[in-house]
């Protein structure tokens, strides 16, 4: 029976015209830029084609046309529905796991690849104690984790050979940056000893690649054993000052999986990455944000964890700009006003992020993360809501804040390729960041 705690009003239905129109103009594009690994030639091309923003009109002209309700789809032999209002997107996502899981067939399919135990496409009698041991060690709702210090100086100290590299070079350039990215996470998720095990991220790459496909791809078992036990090598040493340590100190037995849930964290760190690079071409093409940053850091002590709550409202806001989880799935449990048991629904965080009736729609705003204006907003979701919020979202922040911090003290950069970022122009729909370049300026 439809759950009487659900406030949603029933769905209107796509002709199979509109269907199509989805399917090729919003879920293929989404599909082939890499839900798990993101494809360089793709997403260059989506910003050449504005496939992006093709999108979120296709999408806008659906909700002028059918309303603010549920659409649902004519996908032959599936229940899909696709969600156009804030309302629906705020009650989806608070309704996890029950009625709207997370884990839906498409995400089991794509990551069983390299974490099949992982909390995301647990069943809920799993998910509960994966989630709790997740949080556990992530500690979300802390700005600062219990190991902030280390973490920071870790960070200084990637930063630093990011800041040596591109002042040889002249500039920074994604492939750079990501090398010290991952560097920082390595040592973040496992310790110093895991910084220079560039082996075990490249495996990891590997299977992504492979998870892009889902169920179309077979699963490379002898890789995910390689990863495995790599990443289970790293976790046994449980280094002081690591994520490692945490996980020994908090304990796991064999149903949490502890490996398959850190293999998501590395996962997630990958677009954290992006993130931090987007939102410092974001600063350096906006000289009145970047110089409320520079004045954040006035007292800045690279050895000592600061909150940044400026920085990090810069991050939101690149999150915002360019989601990089642009399609977020839930799939029902039980038969709700979106149809039966089995539903997916699909959230086109773009749509919501890029609605043109907010005011700040195409341009960058990190005040709105300050101000309330984000939070009165259920349909901006940088890292998702609702119980299945993401929970390495402070630790994430923190990472991204602290690194900006390092990269800007002392330094400035400005953009040497890319679409133009300005505050005079609508910013772009897509932002390509492997094919970025800054130009490293003295301070």
């Amino acid at each position: 029976m439809t759950s009487t705690q659900e406030n949603l009003t029933r769905p209107a239905t796509a002709s199979v015209g509109e269907t199509v129109r989805v399917a090729a103009e919003v879920a293929l594009p989404t599909l082939l830029g890499g839900v798990i690994k993101r494809r360089p030639a793709a997403m260059a091309l989506a910003g050449k084609l504005g496939l992006d923003s093709s999108a979120v009109r296709l999408l806008r002209r659906l909700r002028d046309r059918h309303g603010a309700r549920p659409l649902k789809l004519r996908v032959p032999g599936r229940s899909v529905g696709l969600a156009l209002s804030g309302e629906d997107v705020a009650a989806v996502l608070a309704g996890a796991p029950v009625p709207f899981s997370p884990s839906t067939v498409e995400k089991r399919a794509a990551l069983a690849h390299f974490q099949p135990h992982g909390v995301l496409i647990s069943d809920a009698a799993a998910r509960r104690p994966r989630r709790r041991f997740t949080e556990a060690v992530l500690e979300p709702g802390r700005p600062l984790h219990e190991l902030a210090a280390p973490f920071a100086r870790a960070t200084a100290e990637e930063a630093a050979v990011v800041l040596s590299e591109a002042t040889h070079d002249g500039e920074l350039n994604w492939d750079a940056f990501n090398v010290a990215w991952w560097r920082l996470v390595r040592r973040v998720v496992l310790g110093s000893g895991a910084r220079d095990d560039a082996a075990l991220t490249d495996l990891l790459e590997r299977l992504r690649l492979d998870a892009n496909w889902a169920y179309l791809h077979p699963r490379r078992e002898r890789v995910r054993a390689r990863f495995h036990e790599r990443l289970t090598a790293h976790l046994g040493r449980a280094e002081p000052g690591s994520l490692a340590a945490v996980i020994a100190a908090v304990g796991a037995d064999g149903e949490i999986g502890p490996a398959d849930q850190v293999a998501h964290w590395l996962f997630a760190f990958d677009a954290a990455g992006m993130v931090t690079y987007r939102t410092l071409a974001l600063l350096a093409a906006h000289p009145a944000a970047l110089e409320r940053a520079r004045t954040e850091l006035a007292g800045f002590d690279p050895a000592s964890p600061d909150q940044l709550s400026y920085l990090r409202a810069c991050v939101l806001e690149a999150v915002r700009l360019w989601p990089t989880t642009p399609m977020i799935l839930r799939e029902t449990t039980e038969e709700t006003s979106w149809g039966p048991a089995g539903t997916t629904v699909l959230i086109f965080a773009p749509l919501f992020h890029r609605d043109p009736d907010l005011p700040y729609a195409d341009r960058f705003e990190p005040d709105i993360w300050l101000d309330g204006r984000a939070e009165r907003n259920p349909a901006l979701v940088p890292f998702s809501a609702g119980p299945a919020v993401c929970p390495g979202r402070d630790l994430v922040q923190f990472c991204a804040s602290t690194m900006l911090a390092n990269l800007l003290r002392g330094h400035r950069f400005e953009q040497a390729s890319g679409p133009v970022l300005s505050p005079d122009r609508p910013l772009p729909a897509t932002l390509d960041n492997f094919h970025l370049r800054l130009n490293l300026l003295p301070g």
